[in-house]
Parts: structure tokens; sequence; C-alpha cells
């Protein structure tokens, strides 16, 4: 990609404006791009804007103007998901419940379907006139439905009906998984890729179930053969011809990932960093992230979660309100340790993706067969233009426990480095760079180049070895940003290099206990059983007012995010009214609520907690504590700078 002539690799995260209030949207934004994203993109779901037919809200939080507006006061470029097909872990992938009723074939271009289609792309166009980017707007691209295996011909009559509106952008995209029955024209769609470290959807219940450990190989295979295996089956590792003569570019490359009531997978910040080292070691030139925020599902006149028994159906059952990925940044903006983990990563492909987009991607280990948890060899590539180059070292996958390497030593573009051979610690991810900025190699990773003033970060458990020309430095300490290490050349601590050129100094946050009292005991459980999709079903309305119940009594002077430290299949939170605000499925983590949320005058909420069952039919990672029956451990108030 370039933008006024300069090659750049983008950081594209996703946040769902209609998941979140509109008075938050300018904070959360800023937090975006201080964490490096430089690419927004968000999903227009249809039932959140038409779900009562011919009746389209545009209003608060469904304001999708607004929200472009402010994308644009932050210089973020946007890429418009418009559906009609969104999935997102929304009611029916988005299709209004109504649609289900007019007796059309969803996905296809059945001329019902493609009429209200278009009555919905038009309604779009109103929100996006005038913003997109050839008006001086920030809307790039526009993706057309999702994750879809029919026919080319579909997406097309999709991008006819939208140009014919008036949507005239630089770009139009597409999920290049799984592959088309029959091609789009090439040129017509980039096809945007994507990996996850784990999935909720798997109807597995065992630890490391699915094919997810090959993100964490370096390979010239683009797509993903484990993303929604419980829709798209068992897929191929192939390509459909032409693709990979197109850019290669990432949509939903794994912030974190959603619990979904069976499956409560736990997420790691070295997930992550790992998959996208690999990703862009692999020849990747932008990397989109899915999510970046989390979010919450606004209140509709049903419920706007996934769950096993709608129309549309979608096979797993999620939380009603919560959208919590365990992404960077939290349902509440919740700077979360990915965040800072990913951040010195962003600030390189933003300060050198000039150097890095033209170089081509080699794979030193291509005559060795890819293995689950394979810990024989050092996992790496590299990039070069035949002159310049980055070494992609990866040493980690979810769940294998990979062992130190020793007696390593790369030779790239020439140049045989370390000096003599070193050892790769378990779990490290780096870049180390060759014939950059003047330095002939380094053990350490580039972060960025400002004022002249050149900052790389130490690499834990691998001593720094500096080469500058003649000059060899060995065993370099970092000196942070006051003092180089030689000339122009600084060597940071990787907390250092996470907050380097960040605007606003580190606060502290301040947690306070709030008082709780248990009302009464859970009754008679349900017996969990499995539900149309063959998965554990989650529990009811009704099966909640079998749960125990405890009450909260708010600060006076809350404002900040309240923090729930317990244990439990499941649990919600009710305003004292009976309104249902939050909810979440246990899988070690704690809950959360935002409390500035809150309508005015409420002094106490409601807490339900659904006890754990023993042989339960659902997979829990070993941070959750199964042992059967529930309690709270503590309820705290968070007051964070946000």
């Amino acid at each position: 990609m370039m933008v006024d002539g300069k090659r750049v690799v983008p950081v594209m995260g996703e946040i769902h404006y209609s998941r979140l209030p509109e008075n938050e949207w300018q904070t959360e934004l800023k937090k975006m791009k201080e964490g490096g994203v430089t690419i927004i993109a968000t999903y227009i779901f249809w039932n959140h804007i038409e779900e009562t037919e011919g009746i389209f809200n545009w209003s608060g939080q469904r304001n999708l103007r607004h929200f472009i507006e402010l994308c644009k006061e932050q210089d973020l470029p946007v890429v418009l998901r418009l559906g009609p097909f969104c999935h997102g872990e929304v009611r029916n992938g988005g299709i209004p419940d109504w649609l289900f009723s007019k007796g059309c074939r969803m996905r296809t271009e059945d001329s019902t379907f493609l009429f209200y289609t278009e009555r919905l792309y038009r309604q779009i166009f109103t929100q996006v006139q005038g913003l997109q980017w050839k008006d001086g707007g920030p809307v790039i691209a526009c993706q057309f439905d999702n994750e879809y295996r029919g026919h080319g011909s579909y997406l097309m009559a999709l991008k006819k009906i939208a140009q014919r509106i008036g949507f005239d952008l630089p770009f139009y995209t597409r999920t290049g998984w799984p592959e088309l029955r029959t091609p789009v024209p090439f040129g017509e769609m980039l096809p945007l890729y994507g990996d996850y470290a784990d999935g909720f959807w798997d109807k597995e219940t065992t630890e490391g179930a699915g094919s997810y450990w090959k993100a964490f190989h370096f390979k010239a295979f683009r797509s993903s053969t484990a993303i929604g295996t419980d829709l798209l089956g068992k897929q191929e590792e192939r390509i459909a011809k032409g693709d990979n003569d197109y850019p290669y570019f990432t949509c939903e490359l794994g912030g974190g990932m959603v619990t979904s009531y069976h499956r409560r997978v736990y997420l790691y910040p070295e997930d992550a960093l790992s998959m996208a080292v690999v990703k862009l070691g692999s020849g990747s030139n932008l990397l989109g992230y899915y999510m970046y925020h989390g979010g919450t599902n606004p209140v509709g006149k049903t419920t706007l979660n996934e769950n096993q028994r709608t129309f549309g159906t979608a096979n797993n059952d999620l939380p009603v309100k919560s959208y919590e990925f365990q992404a960077p940044l939290g349902e509440f903006g919740q700077v979360n340790p990915t965040y800072y983990t990913l951040r010195p990563l962003h600030l390189f492909m933003h300060d050198y993706g000039e150097l890095l987009a033209p170089m081509d991607a080699h794979f030193p280990c291509a005559d060795k067969e890819a293995k689950k948890h394979d810990d024989s060899y050092l996992r790496w590539s590299y990039r070069t233009d035949g002159k310049s180059g980055f070494v992609f070292v990866n040493n980690y996958e979810r769940f294998a426990n990979l062992s130190e390497k020793r007696n390593v030593q790369f030779d790239v573009c020439g140049v045989k480095f370390p000096s003599k051979p070193t050892t790769i610690p378990a779990s490290c991810v780096a870049i180390f760079p060759v014939n950059v900025e003047g330095i002939t190699y380094a053990t350490a990773q580039l972060v960025g180049k400002r004022e002249g003033k050149i900052y790389l970060m130490q690499v834990k458990g691998v001593p720094t070895e500096i080469k500058i020309g003649d000059k060899l430095l060995r065993n370099v300490k970092p000196k942070g940003t006051v003092k180089p290490v030689y000339k122009n050349v600084y060597l940071l601590t990787e907390e250092e290099a996470q907050w380097l050129f960040l605007e606003e100094t580190h606060t502290e946050t301040v947690a306070q206990d709030v008082p709780w009292k248990k009302l009464h005991d859970a009754g008679q459980q349900r017996t969990i059983v499995k539900g149309p999709a063959m998965v554990a079903e989650a529990p009811t309305d009704d099966d909640f007012r079998q749960a125990a119940v405890y009450q909260i009594d708010l600060p006076t002077d809350g404002n900040g995010l309240l923090e729930i430290q317990y244990q439990g299949d499941c649990a919600r939170l009710y305003t004292g009214e009976g309104r249902l605000i939050a909810d979440n499925f246990y899988n070690g983590r704690n809950f959360y609520y935002a409390l500035w949320r809150l309508p005015e005058g409420v002094k106490t909420l409601e807490l339900r907690i659904l006890p754990m069952q023993p042989n339960a039919l659902i997979y829990f990672p070993k941070e959750a504590d199964t042992t059967a029956g529930e309690r709270v451990t503590a309820i705290k108030h968070i007051i964070y700078p946000r």
C-alpha cells in the first residue's frame, strides 16, 4: 500500500462502533492510535440499525457518521465491513430476524435478498457520503459479506450495488477464506486473510483443539484452515488461482478471543505477538487485528448475541451483553498487557514500513514439515531486498513450551551473525535488522527512528550484540532514551520500548474495596445439555432465577471499573429494577463493569452467579478454578486514567 507516494505497512485495528457508547468513541480511538493502530476497521451490523423492518436507527451509539468523523479528526483511515452478513458473534450474523420471513435465500443473488441489501447499502451511504477518501474523508475501503464460500458473482453483485449507489473507494475487499466455489474476477476485490491462536467455535472441549498451531509457523500459505470450522467445516490449504498476486494483507489476526459457553479460551499477550511477527515474517504488509477493542452488545428489542437457537444459527452460545475479546483494549477501554506487548512492533512497522514493504520473504525452514508442538528446530524467516533485511524469529507456540535453541547463527545478505553462536531462549519472539540504518546487524529489535535517533529494544535472554561498520559492541546494556550506546543508537529495555513516544505519563490505578453481601444461596440447578449445534447450551433467564444472589453497594463517587473476583459457571449483573447490564462466562479472569455507564441514581447492583457443575461438557483453561459450587472472593472499585 502506498499513501502520498510512500510505502506503508499499516496496523489495522477492529473496533465495533455500535458496541461502544458514543461518548467513549473519541477517547478509545485516541488509545488505539497511541497503540500504533493506523487504520480502523468496523462492522456495520444490519440488525443493530434495522432491527424492525423499515425503521433505521442511526442515533447514539449507532451513529456511524459521527464515528467516521471522529476517525477523520484522529487522522485514521477507515475500512467499513458492510455485510449484509458479518458474523461478528452477533445474532444471525447481523441479518435481522424479519428478513427470514421473506422467503428469500440468504447471501445469494436472490432478487428479494438483494432488494433489501440494496436498501441497507443506501442507508449506509447516507452516513458515508462526503466522507469517502476522494472527498477528503477517511473511508478508504469496504468489505463485502464475510467468510463467504459460494459464487464470486454474488460478491460482484454486492459491489455493483455499492458502486451504483455512490461508493467510490480506493479498495474493495473480501475475506480470503474459505476458497470460493467460483472466483471473483481478478483485480475486483483484495482478499484479506487471518489467523487465530485459539477458537471459541471448536466443538471439542480439550486444550489445544484444532489446527491453530499452524499460525505459529512461518509459511508462504496465506490463509487459515482453523477459522470458523463450526460453519465452514474442514478447509484445505489451498488458495484460489491468482490470489497470491495480490498484496498480502490480513483483516483478522487474533488480538484475543471471545469465550463461548462451551469453550472458555484464555489468551496470552505472547499469542498475539507471535502470530503478528510470524505473519510479518511470512510476507504480510498489513496486520489487521480482530479484535483490537472489545465491546458490549447494545440494547435491542431482543438479545443481539450469537446463540444456537436463532433463525440464522451460528452454532455457539455467546454472552448476551459482553463482547470482551481479551483484546489489547478491553470491553470498557481497559489497557490490557497485549496493548503494550504489541506496541514496539507497531512502532517498527510505522517507522520502517517503507523499507520493509518491498522485501520478499524467504523460508530457510521450508524443507521441514510443520508439525504441532515441533521443538526440533528454530523457526525463523527473513525478508530482504538483496541489500538490507530483517530476520524474524519465533520460538513460541501456544501450549507447546518450546525449549531454548543453542548454537544459533544467521546468514542473511552475506552477513553472518552474531559473531559467536548464541542461544535463543524459550518463548523468544524477535526481529533482528541486517544492513539497516548503518547497522550491519544487531541481536536487538529495531523499534523506531525519530529526530535522527535510532531506538533498539533488548530481546530478553539474548545477549545484545551490535555491529556498526568496523565497530563491534558485545553484551550491550540498555541505557534508556537519555544516553546512546553508540553515537545516535539507543538501546531500551522491553518496558521502555513499550512506552516509547507515548504522550501521557503512566499513572497507577487505585483499587478500593466495595461492600457486598450474599442474599441467598443458589437453588436447584439445571442439567447442562447439548443444544441444537451439539455443544453445551448456555443458561436461560429462568435458569438465573436459581442463581446465588449477591448485593453490591456502590461507592458514592463511583466512576471507575467494578472488578468482581469470583468463581462459578457464569455470572450476570443487574440494576435494582432487574435490568441486565453485563454478563460473564467464567474462564479464570475477573468480571468487569464500567460504573460510568450506569444511569444516574443507581446505588446498588445485583450479582447472580450459577455454580460450577462437575462434568459440564465445557472446556475450562488451567487458569480457571473448576471446583464445584460458586463464591465471590472480592469486589473492588478501580479508578484509573481514562
